[in-house]
């Protein structure tokens, strides 16, 4: 069978398609194998079911990118979620949409909107009023990262599709098949089961983007690539994965029907065994698969109490009660401003800057938990205090610069968790501090939220999580990213036992954080606070080419559009959080 596209190593005389040919590739040539255009996309696995029917079709923009169908396998009826990431793997059908501009537009490169997510939690509803075991088949690049997807709140969307998944009373299964890369894959992918095709990949960031950060420079990407682990393989190596199906005769673009033989199979094996969990148990079957999800180190006492200090960032005034204005600020006229600032103004304001916005300081977790609990009452958990992050990737350079972020900030990981009280009332609290690697989410900030809320469940208390961050942890690779599901399922073991769950987000809450843990609970924004959302705004105005608007994600910005109902000032926390838990 002969394919009609070639990718640039497909060229040389001396590659065959055979499993070696393939190893001997590099890890980047890996992953262009993984989106090859003539792999077999979503709709091309519906010939592995019988009786298949659409449902929630709309010609609403986006809807197209994840796909819905009722269907059955061996006689188990199941809901069909996929990610349709083009309008086909018949390669003169790809060419015939390239050049029609309103199917340029219709597809968006394979990138979920917010009304992409919005169908797919749909679909997971009548799925558990159907009874149907749910499966998700997983290709895209990416969500969205444009002003609109972000005006119609597509973190939130997104958190809620995982959140959906946490919380069905249904088994669910997904299938990676070719990509899946960042949120827009982990959306649909915190699942009782995850498959993956053999050359597909499973990434926290595209290979570009992380030499981008790593290097400085997008011509690395195939260090970045390896460094990240981000084959399939790799992830069924690291845990995160639970099989590989085989694409026995080779990669699935030349072999089509012998990969969607190998994944019906797979599939069936899996259902028959989801099929026999009693309804009743299965959300404790998934409760012990998370439980085992990541991985971290322990650091004993001695050297913990040689690195953790109570570091505050808050600016000090003068005797006069003022500081100096940062050398930025330009009024509407664009006049250079220099006075001194006030700092109780300043603290009232929550540290912007009523002129230019600029926002003096982000604090630490130690001043967030001196706004949040009563003076005096926070007491570290010991269950969690001694978890810190493991460098499983072999990350160039990552214990080095660990120990860089430890020193900068007296703790030994990004969230610290504990027991306190707020006006008296007793609770548990978990926060993070934007200064250890950006709050960036990772296997240790899974783990402690897991182990804050066993505890929480434990001594039937409220549970308050402050977080702040730009995303998932590029040093983990996926890993990092996969306990974001991790944590919405602790989340919801809080709430079925009918604890009261409350997250303050903060400045910044991106990516990652803001689809994990920033997405669930009684949501309070903090005062002033931007860069708010899924994509950050420069990665935005890179793709787009043009900028942001006025505001843009802020929290004025987040309520204009329906996203934000309660803001509160630091100095009102105790007593806003005071009226949830009472």
């Amino acid at each position: 069978m002969g394919s009609t596209f070639l990718l640039s190593f497909e060229r040389n005389p001396d590659f065959n398609y055979s499993p070696k040919s393939i190893d001997n590739l590099s890890e980047y040539e890996k992953y262009e194998l993984s989106f090859h255009p003539e792999r077999p996309k979503y709709l091309d696995y519906l010939s592995i079911f019988n009786a298949v029917e659409p449902c929630f079709e709309s010609d609403d923009f986006g809807t197209c990118l994840i796909q819905t169908h009722k269907a059955e396998l061996e006689n188990i009826p199941v809901m069909l979620i996929g990610q349709q990431s083009g309008p086909a793997s018949d390669y003169a059908e790809i060419r015939k949409a390239l050049g029609n501009p309103d199917e340029v537009k219709r597809w968006n490169h394979g990138m979920p909107v917010p009304a992409s997510y919005e169908r797919a939690v749909q679909a997971v509803e009548l799925a558990e009023q159907e009874n149907r075991i749910i499966i998700i088949f997983v290709d895209t690049p990416g969500a969205d990262p444009t002003e609109e997807s972000e005006a119609g709140g597509i973190a939130w969307r997104i958190g809620d599709t995982i959140h959906a998944l946490a919380d069905v009373n249904v088994p669910t299964l997904s299938l990676i098949i070719n990509r899946a890369c960042s949120g827009g894959a982990i959306a649909l992918t915190g699942c009782d089961v995850t498959l993956a095709m053999e050359y597909s990949t499973y990434l926290v960031i595209t290979p570009e983007a992380c030499s981008s950060i790593l290097f400085r420079t997008r011509s690395r990407s195939n260090e970045a690539a390896s460094a990240s682990q981000i084959t399939s393989k790799e992830g069924f190596v690291n845990g995160i994965i639970d099989e590989l199906i085989p694409e026995p005769m080779g990669p699935a673009h030349r072999f089509k029907k012998e990969a969607l033989d190998s994944a019906g199979t797979s599939i069936a094996k899996h259902l028959h065994r989801l099929q026999g969990i009693p309804s009743d148990e299965l959300f404790e079957h998934r409760v012990e698969r998370w439980r085992r999800i990541g991985e971290w180190d322990d650091m004993e006492n001695r050297e913990i109490q040689s690195i953790q200090s109570h570091v505050s960032r808050l600016p000090r005034a003068d005797k006069n009660g003022y500081l100096k204005r940062h050398s930025g600020c330009y009024d509407a006229t664009e006049n250079h401003i220099y006075d001194l600032v006030n700092l109780e103004k300043l603290r009232t304001a929550n540290f912007v800057c009523d002129i230019c916005g600029h926002r003096y300081v982000r604090p630490s977790a130690w001043d967030y938990l001196d706004w949040i609990l009563d003076s005096g009452s926070f007491i570290e958990h010991k269950q969690t205090r001694v978890i810190i992050d493991k460098d499983i990737l072999g990350f160039p350079d990552y214990n080095e610069k660990l120990n860089e972020a430890r020193e900068r900030t007296g703790l030994v990981s990004a969230m610290i968790t504990g027991d306190g009280t707020v006006l008296g009332q007793p609770v548990v609290v978990c926060a993070t501090d934007f200064g250890f690697f950006g709050g960036s989410f990772c296997m240790s900030t899974g783990e402690k939220i897991w182990r804050a809320v066993e505890i929480a469940i434990e001594r039937n208390l409220p549970i308050i999580m402050q977080v702040a961050g730009g995303g998932a942890r590029m040093n983990e690779g996926c890993s990092s990213m996969v306990s974001i599901p991790k944590v919405h399922v602790a989340i919801s073991r809080a709430e079925r036992a009918g604890l009261t769950v409350i997250t303050l987000i903060t400045d910044p809450t991106l990516g990652g954080v803001a689809i994990g843990v920033g997405s669930r609970g009684i949501r309070l924004f903090e005062k002033n606070a931007g860069h708010i959302g899924f994509s950050g705004k420069r990665v935005i105005e890179q793709y787009t080419g043009r900028k942001t608007s006025k505001g843009f994600q802020t929290v004025d910005w987040l309520k204009q559009h329906g996203h934000a109902e309660i803001v509160v000032a630091p100095q009102e926390l105790k007593k806003v959080i005071c009226g949830y838990i009472d």
